[in-house]
């Protein structure tokens, strides 16, 4: 069967906040030249914010620029931050509540929203639909087209393959969708954004990306517990044992409901850290417990986060498109958010396709972007917490603290400083590491892994090819396990790598692709880079509600 190929001006791969942005701001943008453009966005999950994931607290200045109107357009922002805690918590039972000015500035969020992102990431998905863009959910971009050394536009996959490859009765070739230009917008380690940088060598003079896994919650709680616009963050135990560093978030938003995560950083050395098993415990910390307690636990999911800031943030634009947002990096950890931001980088995006397009030029390499995106807002913030990550990774929780505390509210350090080591090469052999003895889960407060993906709503066609694949199949077994106790075990949040035994104490690498979660975070820890996530059938994966 041949494939059916579809001409559009752009086409962007991700329906998240830098993807719908994009595509925002171009029909606007041609509503006002009074211009016919055609825009196609492709969304692998079964619905537009399914697969999305944050805490949130966000920003509303992108957003405003958008639409400055869009309080009255109804967009979900319902829940002002009206207070601000944050507690180092120095073991099981203990913590310290940090004086408010103490608090480095990025992190305060006077005048910003608890909300949850899917939710927004929906309503913007409603105004795109509105615009005129053309939106297909359940369609995975899982290859782009390369002819003449330019991009033209991706593949969607192919429907109807079974496990082992062959065409099943059911079988749909993916489709051609080809542009003037193609923006990709997946996310943190978009599986075509780490090609694209590969291939263009976009990361070259950069600071290797760093990464976190944020684990997250929503719960239903006792109305006497709720405090609706209350924002918590923190630090310190129970990472702290293992001399990981990274830090938990736990917000009180609308209808009686909290958002509670951890960010483990993914730099962690200790192989037998579990980035579940030391959030599953840290909810029974009194900080933590108080707010949970007589509350019932209703979703649960988890997402990689890139976070390598400004020193890691690559070169955005090649022949034939441009990588935004959370895809290229541009999330501000010192705020801890990154959708403003995100959506900035599209925006500025969608300005510079649309100059191109109204100049005849098509699929060539946009280089005015890269001073327009360093004229904006976005990259100031960037440029000014550019040392946030790392002086965390270099100095630790509280030295790094310090440093970060002096250089945003006292005198700005003029120095940038550097992380080169990538997360994946920082993992210490298991007989070199202090081995950590979870506590069971009480089922209560805290659960266990199967039993989280069940509620994150995680469901994939199980006739098809894994789509997480092994460059070579004998490393789990040969050289992880030995070496590391095979993290792969630990580091999923979603329990899709088992080391299973037969009775003959034979040993084998299982992988239960059907518990994915999309989080990445194999392609990003394995210490021998020998996952690669795919992208599996389209509609595939969780479906988040409200998350």
């Amino acid at each position: 069967m041949e494939r059916e190929a579809m001409e559009y001006d752009v086409v962007i791969v991700g329906g998240g906040p830098s993807g719908l942005s994009t595509a925002i701001r171009l029909m606007q943008l041609a509503q006002e030249k009074g211009q016919e453009l055609t825009v196609c966005l492709v969304e692998k999950a079964a619905e537009v914010g399914g697969h999305i994931l944050s805490g949130a607290v966000i920003e509303d200045r992108a957003l405003a620029e958008l639409f400055p109107d869009y309080k009255e357009l109804g967009a979900p922002l319902n829940t002002p931050v009206v207070k601000d805690e944050v507690y180092f918590l120095t073991g099981e039972e203990k913590g310290i509540k940090t004086p408010n000015w103490m608090i480095p500035k990025p992190m305060h969020n006077d005048g910003n929203f608890i909300v949850s992102l899917g939710n927004v990431v929906r309503w913007l998905g409603e105004q795109a639909e509105n615009l005129g863009v053309e939106i297909y959910p359940g369609f995975a971009a899982a290859e782009y087209i390369v002819e003449d050394g330019q991009i033209k536009g991706i593949i969607t996959g192919d429907m109807g393959v079974s496990h082992d490859g062959e065409q099943t009765e059911n079988y749909m070739p993916g489709m051609e969708l080809r542009g003037k230009y193609t923006i990709f917008a997946e996310g943190c380690r978009g599986h075509l954004g780490k090609q694209l940088i590969n291939e263009f060598k976009l990361d070259e003079g950069k600071d290797a990306q760093h990464y976190g896994i944020g684990i997250k919650e929503l719960w239903d709680i006792n109305p006497e517990n709720h405090k609706e616009g209350l924002v918590i963050h923190g630090a310190g135990w129970p990472l702290s044992e293992s001399n990981s560093t990274g830090g938990f978030f736990l917000y009180h938003t609308e209808n009686n409901q909290v958002v509670v995560g951890l960010i483990t950083d993914l730099s962690y050395s200790n192989p037998h850290v579990s980035p579940f098993d030391e959030f599953q415990r840290m909810k029974h910390h009194p900080v933590l417990k108080q707010h949970l307690e007589g509350g019932k636990r209703v979703s649960y999911g988890a997402r990689a986060i890139t976070k390598g800031g400004l020193n890691s943030l690559p070169k955005m634009t090649f022949p034939g498109g441009l990588i935004v947002g959370c895809d290229a990096g541009t999330l501000n950890f010192s705020k801890i958010k990154g959708t403003h931001t995100a959506m900035k980088s599209g925006m500025v995006a969608a300005e510079q396709v649309m100059a191109a397009i109204e100049g005849g030029r098509a699929n060539d390499e946009i280089t005015e972007f890269t001073a327009a995106f360093e004229a904006s807002w976005a990259y100031e913030e960037l440029h000014n917490s550019r040392n946030f990550g790392p002086a965390m990774h270099k100095f630790g929780t509280y030295l790094g603290g310090a440093f970060n505390y002096i250089h945003h509210n006292i005198f700005p350090i003029p120095v940038t400083l550097h992380d080169t080591t990538p997360d994946y090469a920082t993992l210490k052999p298991a007989a070199e590491s202090k081995k950590i003895n979870y506590p069971k889960p009480d089922g209560v407060i805290s659960f266990a892994k199967l039993d989280s993906v069940f509620i994150g709503n995680v469901n994939h066609a199980e006739d098809q090819p894994c789509h997480l694949r092994l460059k070579d199949a004998s490393i789990p077994l040969e050289k992880n396990l030995p070496l590391y106790d095979e993290p792969a075990q630990r580091y999923c949040p979603a329990g899709v790598y088992e080391i299973v035994e037969n009775e003959a104490g034979e040993q084998r690498f299982q992988i239960n692709s059907q518990n994915c979660v999309h989080c990445k975070t194999c392609d990003i820890k394995d210490p021998a880079q020998n996952i690669t996530w795919v992208t599996p059938e389209g509609a595939g994966g969780p479906n988040y509600p409200n998350m």
